[in-house]
């Protein structure tokens, strides 16, 4: 039994260069700190409509957009419960997207699985091969847009493409660890829902998700005999119209922090931070050349988290370690099973290309590259 080990707050700053959560800027934690008040009062209806419309505003979407306490997760179960009926296609090429599949075999979908192995990246060709192969075809293709623990980024557009050729396939999209920090046209890649956490390349405090949703997929649950409760499209967006607020009590904090963060946005523009975070990965992507090697299969990069392949053979967990206890950075091993073979970068948020650096230089310097 694990035993109490009890929280003092007597602990150093770390910067970090997880793969979420990552950094958080001041006055967006200070945002937190404004008194309570209810979830029913004009002021939550005045802070809520505030960041879903700057959300709109910051994606380029018409899609509607529900904000809910919770975290990512949250929205692998609500888009399974709320868009399939019976079968869904999901594509596995890492430890996310696997239990993307795992998530809608436990509510009890039948799910067709394309697998590739780690660190390679979805094939849109495959998919419409089994899309053309299935008798009763699927109610919905579920990808991850960026495999967090192989540092992939799946080529989103394309399969978004060749969907179109199947409107009666929706497109559901893990984008968690990308959206924010890897501009994607949400409409016109016929995407129809597309969620993240917020403690990921938006660069806030965890405990949010986002989700935007296609009218054509809000119809579709409309339709069904059933739908998951809390994170319902239905239930989220018809109380939006009608009260402007979220349905259940939400973290009010978090969602100030939002309110701030998103306006730090929305001022840098979303082309701007894609263009930031496409320099951060190609130095990162450079360094991790010159020195190991990248995990990921060519061409098919994440922009928000490189996986670099441990070719020289270092002790990661005690590289990791020394980094953060001599410099007081904390990046990442590799996850499971690649856990020595390699280790992950987070370049997303509010971090730019010097602090990116800093970070190298500290990996070279424990290392002694």
């Amino acid at each position: 039994m694990t035993e109490k080990s009890e929280y003092t707050g007597d602990y150093p700053d770390k910067t970090l260069y997880l793969p979420g959560p990552t950094e958080v800027r001041e006055d967006v934690i200070e945002a937190m700190c404004e008194p309570m008040f209810g979830h029913r009062m004009d002021r939550m209806t005045d802070l809520y409509t505030t960041i879903v419309e700057d959300t709109k505003e910051f994606l380029d979407t018409q899609h509607d957009v529900i904000i809910l306490t919770a975290s990512g997760t949250e929205f692998w179960e609500a888009t399974t419960l709320n868009l399939v009926e019976d079968d869904m296609l999901v594509p596995t090429s890492g430890a996310f997207s696997e239990r993307q599949a795992n998530v809608a075999e436990r509510l009890g979908k039948d799910v067709d699985r394309i697998e590739y192995e780690w660190g390679e990246a979805v094939k849109p060709d495959d998919i419409r091969e089994a899309l053309e192969e299935s008798d009763e075809g699927y109610d919905a293709v579920g990808v991850v847009m960026n495999e967090t623990s192989t540092g992939v980024r799946n080529p989103i557009e394309e399969i978004g493409d060749l969907l179109g050729d199947y409107p009666d396939t929706f497109f559901i999209v893990d984008a968690i660890s990308c959206l924010g920090g890897d501009f994607i046209d949400i409409e016109g890649h016929n995407i129809d829902a597309i969620f993240t956490s917020t403690q990921k390349a938006f660069a806030m405090p965890p405990g949010l998700a986002v989700c935007a949703v296609s009218d054509a997929a809000y119809d579709r649950e409309v339709e069904k005999d059933s739908a998951s409760w809390y994170g319902g499209f239905q239930r989220c967006l018809d109380y939006y119209d009608r009260k402007g607020q979220t349905h259940s009590t939400p973290a009010i904090p978090l969602m100030l922090a939002y309110r701030k963060q998103m306006k730090h946005m929305l001022d840098e523009t979303h082309e701007a931070r894609d263009e930031r975070h496409q320099e951060m990965a190609e130095y990162t992507r450079e360094w991790a050349r010159e020195h190991f090697g990248l995990f990921p299969e060519e061409g098919y990069e994440s922009q928000t988290v490189t996986c670099v392949e441990n070719t020289r053979g270092i002790d990661v967990a005690e590289t990791v370690e020394q980094v953060s206890g001599e410099y007081d950075m904390v990046f990442s091993s590799g996850y499971g099973d690649i856990g020595e073979e390699s280790f992950r970068i987070g370049h997303m948020g509010e971090h730019d290309l010097e602090s990116i650096k800093a970070l190298t230089d500290a990996i070279e310097d424990v290392a002694d590259l």
